[in-house]
């Protein structure tokens, strides 16, 4: 009795038993709590395709789709110094850079590369804000001086997406001289005559809000984005009044002149390919001409 009790009966449920579907391919929206299947989200580049949220889109998959093919060359950028203040809160400093360096298997928060969109040259940046909540330290303005200097060096428009809780606490006042630092790579383009575009996905806030995430030439961002300085609660805190519905999100912002354009992720590309080349003063793309964008992986020549 033991031996089929024990042995027959549970190979005889295993048998018969519903098969579990592995949790790994689907993606839970956080909007609408809507079941994703994996491959149509990334076919979607991490958009809802019940409700139309924006999810966080990594650095490599946007430009994968942002340039002609897929293809673009990622740019070199100067090694931050490691560790410059000896910060420790429940981690060391280095600690940390090793976990966000695992889980996201990029050096830090900011991606540069160089490519066409539309067969339009450009230099782009953009935010991860998986690593360390998109943090601005000196390596994030060592990227964007990187990127700036190949931009003037190339005559091309540079392009960043912003995603960014703020200034990176572990690296203190050296976090904050990014400001400055990149307001005056971003004078840098202005001087030598080159587009700078900034495309402000969700989150953007903190310092980045404060400095180069609100300097473009032209100022885009993603639908519902949220966008400031000081949290909502901060606010509200502190000058003791109820904010109005929506607050800090990029539709009113849009309402309220502080942005040109708010652009469905899907749209992006052809957006920015029109606006770069009208800025550089090249004729209108010929749309049956223009290249595809690229796959989910980009390919790094």
């Amino acid at each position: 009795m033991n031996w089929i009790a024990n042995y027959v009966r549970p190979r005889i449920n295993s048998l018969f038993s519903r098969r579990e579907m592995p949790g790994n391919l689907w993606t839970k929206c956080p909007e609408c709590g809507t079941m994703l299947f994996h491959r149509e989200l990334a076919e979607a580049m991490n958009v809802c395709t019940a409700c139309d949220h924006h999810m966080a889109l990594r650095p490599r998959d946007r430009f994968g789709k942002l340039f002609d093919g897929g293809v673009f060359t990622e740019i070199t950028t100067p090694e931050a110094i490691a560790d410059p203040l000896h910060f420790r809160d429940q981690k060391k400093y280095p600690e940390r850079l090793k976990d966000a360096r695992k889980k996201t298997g990029a050096r830090d928060a900011m991606l540069v590369a160089e490519g066409e969109i539309g067969r339009t040259p450009i230099v782009a940046a953009a935010q991860d804000f998986s690593f360390m909540g998109g943090s601005m330290g000196m390596a994030v303005g060592n990227a964007i001086l990187a990127g700036v200097r190949r931009a003037v060096k190339l005559k091309r428009p540079f392009i960043l997406f912003s995603a960014a809780g703020g200034a990176r606490m572990q690296e203190g006042v050296l976090s904050l001289m990014q400001m400055p630092r990149t307001t005056v790579a971003v004078q840098m383009l202005r001087d030598a005559g080159l587009p700078y575009i900034v495309v402000l996905t969700h989150p953007t806030t903190g310092g980045v809000t404060a400095s180069y995430a609100m300097l473009g030439d032209v100022q885009i961002a993603e639908p519902a984005a949220l966008i400031g300085f000081a949290g909502t609660r901060v606010i509200e805190q502190t000058i003791r009044e109820k904010l109005p519905e929506g607050f800090q999100r990029s539709e009113y912002l849009l309402e309220h002149g502080m942005l040109d354009r708010v652009v469905h992720r899907a749209r992006l590309r052809d957006e920015l390919i029109t606006i770069t080349r009208m800025l550089m003063n090249l004729p209108p793309a010929v749309k049956g001409d223009l290249p595809p964008p690229g796959a989910q992986e980009g390919a790094v020549t």
